[in-house]
Formats: C-alpha cells, sequence, structure tokens
C-alpha cells in the first residue's frame, strides 16, 4: 500500500499573532511552525500502516523553502520521502489542486489528510481533492483500518460515531482520534539523522489560479474586565447576566 499524507505548515498555537501591511498580511516574524495537529494524527496513523502491514508513506506540502523544517520532522518521524510543491499556499482550491497533481503521479492508494488547518480553517482541501481525483472520501475521521482493497473508516458525527466501508483509494479527512495525543511520536535522534538522507523532492506547481483571497485580517477583541459576584448574591448574579452580559 503507498500512503501520501498531505502536511500543513502552520503557527504553533502557543505564538503570538500578529498582522502587517495594514492588517492585510500575516507577520510571520518570531512566529515557530509545526505540523498541523491534525496532519499529524494522519502521519501517526500512516507509520501504524507502514510498521503492522508494510505500507510506503510519503507526506508532500505546497510552500517555499521556509516549509522545510517541517517536512524534515515528518520524515524523522519515520516518512519514507517528502515532497514540496513549490508555490506559496493561497487558497484551500489552490492547494488541493497541487496536491492532487501529486496523487495522480504517485499512484496513491490511501491520501490521508487533516480535516482542517488550525490556522485558516477552511476545512476544504481533502474533500476538494477527492472530487478532482474522483477517488471515495471520509471526513472527521477518527478510526481507519485497512485489509486489502477494503477500508473500514469511523467518522464523528452529531451526537455519536458513524462506521463506513469503502474500496482503496481513498481519501481521508482525519482529526483527533484517529490516533490518541499519547501515540503521538517526538522524532529521536536517529531519526533525525536518518532524514538527513531521505529524499526530499521539490516540484513545481501546475497552473491553478485561486478561487478566493484575503483581504483584511482582524483579531478578536480584548477580553473585558472581569465581575465577581459573592456566592451568596444570586439576585445581583442574576441581574448580570440579563442585563449586562444578555446571555439569560
Amino acid at each position: 500500500m503507498k500512503i501520501l499524507v498531505c502536511i500543513s505548515n502552520v503557527p504553533d498555537t502557543t505564538s503570538k499573532i500578529n498582522f502587517t501591511e495594514g492588517d492585510t498580511k500575516f507577520d510571520t516574524n518570531g512566529v515557530q511552525f509545526v505540523i498541523n495537529p491534525n496532519d499529524e494524527f494522519g502521519l501517526t496513523r500512516a507509520m501504524w500502516f507502514k510498521e503492522k502491514q508494510g505500507a510506503t508513506v510519503h507526506v508532500a506540502t505546497v510552500g517555499d523553502a521556509s516549509v522545510e523544517p517541517t517536512m524534515r520532522k515528518a520524515l524523522a518521524i519515520g516518512a519514507d520521502e517528502a515532497i514540496r510543491i513549490n508555490a506559496v499556499p493561497t487558497d484551500g482550491f489552490f492547494v488541493a489542486r497541487q496536491l492532487a497533481e501529486v496523487v495522480k503521479n504517485g499512484g496513491y492508494d490511501l491520501v490521508i489528510g487533516g480535516r482542517e488547518s488550525i490556522d485558516y480553517n477552511g476545512g476544504m482541501v481533502p474533500g476538494i481533492m477527492a472530487t478532482l481525483l474522483d477517488m471515495n472520501f471520509v471526513n472527521t475521521c477518527i478510526g481507519l483500518e485497512i485489509e486489502g482493497n477494503e477500508a473500514t473508516a469511523v467518522r464523528e458525527i452529531d451526537g455519536g460515531k458513524e462506521t463506513l466501508k469503502a474500496s482503496l483509494p481513498l481519501v481521508i479527512g482525519g482529526q483527533k482520534g484517529l490516533v490518541e495525543e499519547s501515540d503521538l511520536r517526538i522524532p529521536n535522534m536517529r531519526g533525525i539523522m536518518m532524514a538527513r538522507k531521505k529524499a526530499l523532492n521539490v516540484v513545481e506547481p501546475v497552473d491553478a489560479p485561486s478561487q478566493t483571497n484575503d483581504n483584511k485580517f482582524e483579531k478578536p477583541a480584548p477580553k473585558g474586565a472581569v465581575k465577581l459576584v459573592d456566592a451568596g448574591n444570586v439576585g445581583e448574579l442574576v441581574n448580570l447576566l440579563h442585563n449586562e452580559a444578555k446571555v439569560i
């Protein structure tokens, strides 16, 4: 089985976010970038298939040279090969189109991506890829087993879980639950050294005009002052919730 894990290079959640040029551009100064958490769950599951079933695991991303440390981390975790599409990601359609081209050229049986990235939260790339490739698609996936040419997937739905069966080739939009956080892997020294010898291939993008563009960013308003109410003064609490907070 040949697996492609789609990796997004995103700011660490502890990073302080700022914008420049009149709030139209993201300021990358001082920002630490990491593998998108939803993608990391997918990568860890792919590594399980590699170790238990002998699968070959490649990772791919759309980005300039600045994303290569993130790709090297994926290689250090255990991916066999990395592919960087040499373009700045603009919107979900553009990214999906580039990744779909990699899938077409690579002959992959299983494509795993995160259900969404934690920076723009578009939640569209895996679904668009599946449509472009005419492949089966399971989103919000929290469990995945492969037996021969058939996949059994568990997906999160409102109020419960749904178990589906689908044939390969298949696109997965994964999330926490595909593996648990305790299963995520930290590259060890041996993995880091081996990653230096693994292929990181750079390919040029195909023509795919962006369908959307960002006009302006706006950060949430700062939280207001907190009012403390004595535990015994229920009347005042109800009054504040009703007349000031307007939540009841």
